[in-house]
């Protein structure tokens, strides 16, 4: 038995005016987060030299030889910004994940559990969400210099309680509907009616929660490159390419532009496949 969890919209999914667009814009967002993340993974086997050769002047502005031009060490741009994007999506990635399962643990088992300990378990996700992403990024990077766990780790615990809130009202929603009380009179266990009454129920929503949490994760992966946390130089890394040749900018701004658009096409579509997975969610019941 599954219940439907609706919100006020101006227009459901079946609606002539909604429909077209639905059948264009999710494949285009799908592609152009493909088209980025196949350049992150797939870029070193194609790059035409190795991220930390020093091939020519500072600055060059693109060529025949140079595409992109050079960075501020002479380095070829094109390599680089081909070789610096596995940290940011691999990081993000990673990141959103480990928020993803704990929050969906803790949101569900709040939502699940009394009230009061529901709310007790929303007052320690509040007490850690106040803290700035930044400063829990900065503190753990500071105890662990130059590793990508600890951005990892830093980015889950940033993002982790606004998932915990998000799916303890969701699970809490569901909980108070007839047949999630029918479930219980029927004598069926609370594993039974979150396996088949809760979880499908509140499946869409978590799934574009996680893809909002990994805009937020790729946000915050590559501002701890542009202050250069985490692997530190040369490793290649988008975040890092923005901030060492933003100097170079009246001369050749390939540098910082290639990847600046990079993160803010992935971001961008990966937003609008979320707002996508939400609309489905919650115009279609299960």
């Amino acid at each position: 038995m599954t219940g439907v969890l609706m919100r006020a919209r101006p227009l459901r999914t079946g609606d002539p005016a909604v429909r077209p667009r639905r059948r264009w814009l999710p494949s285009l967002a799908g592609t152009g987060a493909l088209f980025v993340v196949a350049i992150a993974l797939c870029g070193p086997l194609i790059a035409p030299y190795g991220p930390t050769e020093q091939l020519a002047m500072p600055f060059q502005p693109p060529d025949g030889v140079h595409r992109l031009g050079t960075d501020v060490l002479g380095r070829d741009v094109l390599s680089r910004v081909l070789w610096g994007g596995q940290v940011i999506v691999l990081t993000g990635v990673a990141a959103t994940l480990a928020a993803g399962v704990a929050g969906m643990a803790a949101g569900v088992l709040a939502g699940l559990a009394p009230r009061r300990v529901g709310d007790l378990v929303s007052r320690l996700v509040d007490a850690l969400a106040v803290l700035p992403a930044l400063l829990l990024i900065l503190v753990l990077a500071a105890g662990f210099p130059g590793s990508d766990l600890a951005v990892v780790a830093a980015v889950a615990l940033a993002t982790t309680p606004f998932s915990v809130r998000v799916l303890r009202a969701a699970t809490r929603q569901v909980v108070v509907t007839g047949y999630a009380e029918a479930s219980y009179a029927r004598g069926d266990s609370r594993w039974a009616v979150l396996r088949h009454d809760i979880l499908p129920n509140i499946a869409g929503l978590a799934l574009a929660d996680t893809a909002l949490r990994l805009v937020a994760s790729v946000h915050l992966t590559a501002t701890a490159g542009f202050l250069g946390l985490g692997r530190g130089a040369p490793a290649p890394n988008w975040g890092r390419m923005i901030n060492e040749n933003i100097p170079g900018a009246p001369l050749t701004v390939a540098p910082f532009l290639a990847p600046t658009l990079l993160i803010v096409l992935l971001s961008v579509c990966i937003g609008l496949l979320a707002d996508w997975f939400a609309d489905t969610a919650s115009g279609e019941g299960r």
